[in-house]
């Protein structure tokens, strides 16, 4: 070729290339892309280089694509065309901005990453800041909130440093407000609806019905009794629960679980007749008596005197366990209050109803102590009846002050049957009764004037108790001796007494600490 059509050539060539300038948005074509570049052609003498890094969509990049790219440098050090492809879309964006945004506009971004105080947000190509403080993610992770594209509001923007500052928080108010208010239209008494438990506490649990809360109180999550919210639902628990009332005004929402199922209290008394027997699990333990399931949702209260035929009460606590299944009979029931009486005694003959004929007054019995009061012992005769021998029937001659001083629990005691109650459910026995009465015999060992050594038992303040013998006591009166003396005897101390008294109807001696010297020479001497 002729040096003449070479410069042709070239001059044709020069002519073709466009005229670009650093710092302008041209629009290229994408004619290749490396493992680190995005090879783009904007019609200059040579192809421009852009980092594959500043794509977000890589996977949508093919060769042949239009771009819009920022001319950084016509040529580097290397002699390559540079372009960005990112400050380009950035350019835009600000340029779209200042023309279309103002604080308090509405504008979508997507997050791109989370930075000290906050997160970057892409607007339109253009970075805006979200502190975390109005970004309304508390509870949410990172990893799910990157990517996503979300509304916000300007709150602040500087045009001139393009500096832009977001708000999500009254979006998603403004949004909770829109959805409140189209549900508020929708509840309607009898509905039911499906929720999220959003919380419990010890009297229900706060149920998020996609924008409004409602309680679900704890009496109307099962027709069965339970102790905590907690035994049927966990916090994020998925249920559908039946709107029993709502007070738009206030905001408050009264749900229902259990009116979803059929009431089991209809008909209770069809399918549970009185005196009907019944299996039944133990749900409840008190000291008054032991709650029964006998179906889902029906409970019953088998009652402490309602366990076994002794006038004594029993305690449930020791008698049974909670999921124990136990046989009862229905005694009464009561829709209205919801409440059924069941018995475990009425299963077994009354026993008292054979009393009389069983434990014949005077008849001598067997026994074994079962425990005790103050005023006397309790002595179970048989599986179910149990009698008791007051403390002024245990002994003819001595001051029982405790039953426990005669006997101890267990111990098998042979007594005589005083009298019996069948309506009463009582039995009175006596342990003294064994033996015959003594008091004739005391009133002529010890006739009234007698001298005699006695054993310091007890003061009292109507007198001191002393032993005259073993089994055998008798009482110096208070008027009988000098206090400063009987405050100064203690037990075991030995005393000259004198007998002033000898009640043989009341089983009783009375005493006088007034001895003269010779008499209680002749008791020394004796």
């Amino acid at each position: 070729m002729s040096a003449e059509k070479q410069s042709i050539m070239a001059e044709l060539y020069e002519n073709t290339l466009r005229e670009i300038n650093e710092g302008e948005i041209v629009k290229g074509e994408i004619v290749g892309i490396t493992e680190k570049d995005v090879i783009v052609d904007i019609g200059f003498k040579s192809e421009g280089f852009i980092p594959l890094g500043e794509f977000r969509d890589i996977e949508e990049l093919k060769e042949g694509n239009q771009v819009d790219v920022l001319i950084e440098s016509t040529e580097d050090d290397a002699g390559r065309l540079i372009l960005s492809y990112s400050k380009a879309q950035k350019l835009k964006g600000w340029q779209k901005i200042v023309d279309e945004v103002d604080e308090g506009s509405s504008v979508e971004g997507r997050v791109v990453k989370p930075v000290n105080g906050g997160y970057i947000v892409d607007m339109q190509g253009a970075d805006a800041f979200l502190p975390r403080s109005l970004s309304a993610f508390k509870g949410v992770a990172p990893k799910d909130i990157i990517g996503n594209k979300y509304k916000f509001v300007v709150t602040k923007m500087n045009k001139q440093r393009r500096n832009i500052i977001l708000s999500r928080r009254e979006v998603v108010q403004k949004e909770r407000d829109e959805i409140r208010a189209k549900l508020w239209d929708k509840i309607e008494k009898g509905q039911k609806r499906v929720g999220s438990v959003k919380g419990i506490t010890d009297f229900g649990a706060f149920i998020d019905l996609g924008g409004i809360d409602g309680l679900l109180h704890i009496t109307d999550m099962s027709w069965s009794r339970i102790n905590h919210p907690s035994e049927l639902v966990a916090v994020g628990d998925e249920i559908e629960v039946l709107i029993l009332d709502f007070d738009k005004e206030n905001s408050k929402v009264s749900l229902g679980l259990k009116q979803i199922t059929a009431n089991p209290w209809e008909g209770i008394e069809n399918k549970y007749p009185v005196a009907s027997k019944i299996q039944g699990k133990v749900v409840n333990l008190m000291p008054y008596g032991v709650f029964v399931e006998i179906d889902k949702g029906i409970e019953g209260l088998l009652h402490s005197s309602e366990i076994s035929w002794q006038k004594k009460m029993v305690n449930p606590q020791e008698m049974f366990a909670i999921g124990d299944m136990i046989e009862v009979q229905i005694i009464n029931i009561d829709r209205d209050t919801k409440r059924i009486s069941l018995s475990l005694k009425q299963l077994e003959k009354n026993p008292w109803l054979e009393a009389e004929e069983k434990f014949p007054i005077d008849s001598k019995v067997e026994g074994k102590i079962r425990g005790f009061t103050d005023y006397g012992a309790f002595v179970e005769l048989d599986g179910s009846i149990e009698g008791m021998i007051h403390v002024s029937d245990m002994s003819w001659t001595r001051k029982v002050n405790h039953p426990q001083e005669i006997f101890k629990k267990g111990q098998s005691v042979e007594i005589v049957v005083l009298a019996v109650d069948p309506d009463q459910r009582k039995i009175t026995l006596g342990y003294k009764q064994l033996k015959d009465n003594p008091w004739s015999e005391i009133a002529e060992q010890y006739p009234v004037g007698k001298v005699l050594e006695a054993e310091v038992v007890m003061n009292s303040e109507f007198g001191v108790f002393v032993k005259l013998e073993e089994e055998l006591e008798g009482l110096i009166y208070a008027s009988e001796i000098d206090k400063t003396a009987s405050d100064a005897l203690k037990a075991g101390d030995k005393i000259q007494v004198k007998v002033i008294k000898v009640d043989v109807d009341q089983m009783k001696i009375g005493l006088s600490s007034k001895v003269s010297d010779d008499q209680a020479r002749e008791v020394e001497q004796e």
